[in-house]
């Protein structure tokens, strides 16, 4: 059985405005789902239904073997402070409330509220020097780290977050979505909405939702591994040009564009993300390695064997690199007599193939 199951889920407002029309997915326990499509799609209020916070007009929703729809209020009210958490892009934290109260007050509603543990909650989101802060006196990034522990101090099974870093800059989302990548990590599901294609980019599954209607289930996009190698090229380039290994990621223009697929890379042993250093993982280095080597001897290839003009060469070799295999590139090499450089100078890296020859 999956651990949420929507069938035929349709909510209307008034007499024939359907924000839901017979929407229908299933999501297994530990998955992150991305819930994606344009403002006014419904994103929101299923969310909202997920979570008990409003009633479908017709369908069924499971979430863990309970029918939610089912449920009297109290009995809803119990069943989302036990199994649910949610974390807003509207903080709703009690404005006269600590920090540490804030989080302390959902203890309250699920059982009895313990100090030390609320203070240990916001220790992990970093916020251990503000439990005596009241909202106002925290950034957005803070108050939102505030509302991240606030969701896990139940230790929920389910994780609702509906745009949660809408309101934020580029360094706090980044610490708001690497906090939920730990989650995940953790083995809790993550149900997000969001409009930002790089946000929705970390998931392992998109929901896709237009008027309403669900459009789209789909597995990472097909072009998402293509991206990452070219991310890879950038941090190799970076490191050739600056001779240094460890990299300032504000100073990488593709990190700002990509700040998402930077998170997943480093959720996936490929880069080492810490503040204000980037670097390769050993895993990340040798896939870059092959990266580079194939471009560069795909740029040699048309060189030679085509007389292609060299300012366009990277622009052939970027289309057809990524269909070479690590076999089709030692052929290339070995054809190429295992040149060492580019058509530009830059250094290919070696092959086995090299060490042979």
């Amino acid at each position: 059985m999956a651990f949420i199951e929507v069938t035929d889920l349709t909510k209307t407002y008034g007499a024939s405005l359907d924000a839901l029309h017979q929407v229908s997915f299933t999501v297994e326990k530990g998955e992150w789902i991305a819930v994606m499509g344009p403002s006014g799609s419904g994103k929101s209020t299923l969310l909202n239904v997920l979570g008990g916070l409003d009633a479908a007009s017709t369908g069924r929703v499971v979430l863990d073997g309970q029918e939610i729809l089912c449920l009297s209020a109290n009995e809803l009210a119990r069943f989302r402070a036990e199994k649910i958490g949610f974390v807003f892009q509207q903080f709703h934290l009690v404005p006269y409330l600590t920090a540490l109260e804030n989080v302390m007050l959902a203890q309250y509603f699920h059982s009895l509220a313990d100090e030390r543990e609320a203070a240990e909650a916001l220790g992990r989101v970093g916020l251990g020097d503000r439990l005596q802060h009241l909202p106002s006196q925290l950034s957005g990034g803070e108050q939102q780290r505030v509302c991240v522990a606030r969701a896990l101090i139940n230790q929920p099974n389910l994780i609702l977050a509906d745009e949660p870093t809408g309101n934020l800059d580029e360094v706090n989302e980044t610490l708001v979505m690497g906090l939920l990548t730990e989650l995940h990590r953790a083995g809790h599901t993550l149900v997000l909405v969001t409009h930002d294609p790089e946000i929705g980019r970390m998931a392992e599954r998109r929901i896709e939702l237009h008027h309403g209607r669900l459009t789209e289930v789909s597995a990472f996009p097909a072009h998402e591994e293509e991206l990452i190698d070219d991310l890879l090229k950038a941090v190799w380039h970076a490191q050739e040009d600056t001779a240094h290994s460890v990299l300032e990621p504000d100073a990488l223009p593709e990190f700002a564009r990509n700040r998402a697929t930077f998170l997943l890379m480093a959720q996936e042993g490929l880069v080492r993300l810490e503040d204000t250093a980037l670097s390769f993982a050993p895993r990340g280095q040798a896939r870059a390695q092959h990266v580079i080597r194939r471009h560069r001897l795909s740029e040699r290839l048309f060189y030679e064997t085509f007389g292609l003009d060299k300012d366009l060469l990277d622009e052939h070799a970027g289309k057809i690199e990524h269909s070479l295999s690590p076999e089709v590139t030692q052929k290339i090499c070995t054809f190429l007599h295992h040149p060492e450089t580019c058509p530009h100078g830059s250094p290919i890296p070696r092959g086995a193939c090299c060490g042979k020859a």
